[in-house]
C-alpha cells in the first residue's frame, strides 16, 4: 500500500503554486521569504519579496544596508520588527559565518529572528536536511489526519505532530516535502471549508473518516483586542510637517508618525493633547501653551486599524488659534520638519499611510 507522504508528494507536484521563492535553493532568498510569510498571506507577500531581493540581492547587500531603508522596503507588510530582526541577522551571517546561511539548526537558531518553523523550512527547502518545518498550518493538517482532539499547542500532541513529521519527512526529500505540507494546509485542508473531496491523505484521515474535519483541531478562545483611541497632530509651516520617531521597542518600533498620544475612548482627547502642545511649543525653554489660549482642534481625518492585540482609532487634529508662531514648535532627535517631497523617505506605519494619503492626496506618494 502506497504511503500517504508519497500521495502527498505527487499532488504537490500537479497542484503546487508557482511562487517566486520555489525558484531558488538560495538559503538567503528562502529565509527572506520565510520571514515575510509569517502572519502575512501568500499574495500580499509576493510583490514585497521580489522588490526586496531587487534591492538586496545578496545577505551582504542586506547586511551593508541602513536598518530604516530596511523597514522602508517593509513598509505595509506590517510586523516591523520582523525586518529589523531580519537586517540583525543579515549581519550576524556576515560577522559570524563568512556570509553563508548556517547548514546546521544549532547555528541558524543563533539568528535573530529565526524560530524551529523558520530553522525547519531553511534548512530542509535550502538544504534538503530531515528538519520538518512546523507552522499553525501544519499543526491544523497533522491534527486533523491524526484525528487528534485536543488543543494542537498541547506539549503531548506537538510530541505527536513533531514525531510523526519526522519519520514522514525521512521517507522523501525534505526540501519537497515541507512546501507539500504547507501547501496542503493552504489550498485544501483549509482552517473553514476544507476541500477534503481533492485531498490526497483523504483515504487515512482520521477526522475525515470521524467526520469531524470542522471540529479538529480544538478552537482556542481568541483574547479580545484592547480598544485605543491616538490622537496625532497636524503642524504644518513653509510646506513642512512636524514629525516623530516612536520608541525603539514596541508596537511599530522607530518609524515615524505624527506627534500623538494613545488614550482610553471614554477620556477627553483635549486633555491629552494640549499637554503635548505645551511640550511642543516652548518660549525660553517654558511651556507656553496657557490653558486660557489653549487652541481648538479640528479633527482632519480618521482611519481604524487592526493588530493583533490592540484596535487604533487614529484621528489627526488641526490646531487652530495658537496664539504663537509655528516657528515656535521643537524638533529634537526623534522629532524634525519633513518636507512634503521627503515624506516617502521615512518608513510609515499602514494607519499613517492612509491618512497622508487622505490629507495629502496626490502630492506625495507615501
Amino acid at each position: 500500500m502506497e504511503h500517504p507522504v508519497h500521495k502527498l508528494l505527487e499532488w504537490y507536484q500537479r497542484n503546487r503554486r508557482d511562487l517566486p521563492w520555489r525558484r531558488t535553493k538560495d538559503a538567503y532568498a528562502i529565509l527572506v521569504s520565510e520571514t515575510m510569510l509569517q502572519q502575512t498571506q501568500v499574495d500580499t507577500v509576493i510583490p514585497y519579496f521580489r522588490r526586496f531581493m531587487t534591492e538586496y540581492p545578496t545577505v551582504g547587500a542586506l547586511a551593508r544596508a541602513d536598518q530604516e531603508a530596511v523597514v522602508k522596503h517593509w513598509q505595509g507588510l506590517g510586523y516591523y520588527s520582523r525586518a529589523r530582526r531580519l537586517h540583525s541577522a543579515a549581519q550576524m551571517v556576515v560577522d559570524e559565518f563568512d556570509g553563508r546561511v548556517p547548514s546546521s539548526l544549532e547555528q541558524i537558531r543563533q539568528l535573530p529572528g529565526v524560530g524551529a518553523y523558520t530553522a525547519g523550512a531553511v534548512l530542509s527547502i535550502a538544504y534538503d536536511l530531515p528538519t520538518p518545518a512546523i507552522d499553525g498550518n501544519v499543526l491544523r493538517v497533522m491534527a486533523r489526519y491524526l484525528g487528534v482532539r485536543e488543543p494542537v499547542r498541547q506539549a503531548s500532541v506537538l510530541c505527536l505532530i513533531e514525531d510523526t513529521m519526522q519519520s514522514w519527512i525521512q521517507l522523501v526529500s525534505p526540501g519537497e516535502f515541507t512546501q507539500a505540507v504547507m501547501e496542503l494546509g493552504a489550498l485544501v485542508c483549509t482552517p473553514r471549508n476544507a476541500a477534503c473531496l481533492v485531498c490526497p491523505l483523504v483515504d487515512s484521515c482520521y477526522a475525515h473518516d470521524l467526520g469531524e474535519v470542522d471540529v479538529i483541531p480544538a478552537k482556542t478562545e481568541k483574547k479580545a483586542r484592547r480598544k485605543a483611541n491616538v490622537g496625532a497632530l497636524w503642524i504644518e509651516k513653509n510646506g513642512s510637517i512636524l514629525v516623530e520617531r516612536r520608541k525603539p521597542s514596541g508596537l511599530l518600533a522607530g518609524m515615524w508618525q505624527l506627534p500623538a498620544v494613545e488614550y482610553n475612548g471614554s477620556e477627553d482627547v483635549t486633555s491629552h493633547l494640549h499637554p503635548l502642545l505645551e511640550e511642543l511649543y516652548t518660549e525660553g525653554g517654558q511651556p507656553s501653551v496657557e490653558e486660557s489660549t489653549a487652541p481648538y482642534l479640528v479633527p482632519m481625518a480618521t482611519e481604524r486599524h487592526l493588530f493583533s492585540h490592540v484596535e487604533w482609532s487614529v484621528t489627526v487634529y488641526r490646531p487652530v488659534g495658537l496664539t504663537l508662531d509655528l516657528g515656535v514648535a521643537q524638533a529634537s532627535t526623534d522629532r524634525m520638519w519633513c518636507s512634503l517631497a521627503d515624506l516617502e523617505k521615512l518608513a510609515w506605519p499602514r494607519v499613517y499611510e492612509k491618512l497622508l494619503e487622505r490629507l495629502i492626496g496626490e502630492r506625495v506618494k507615501i
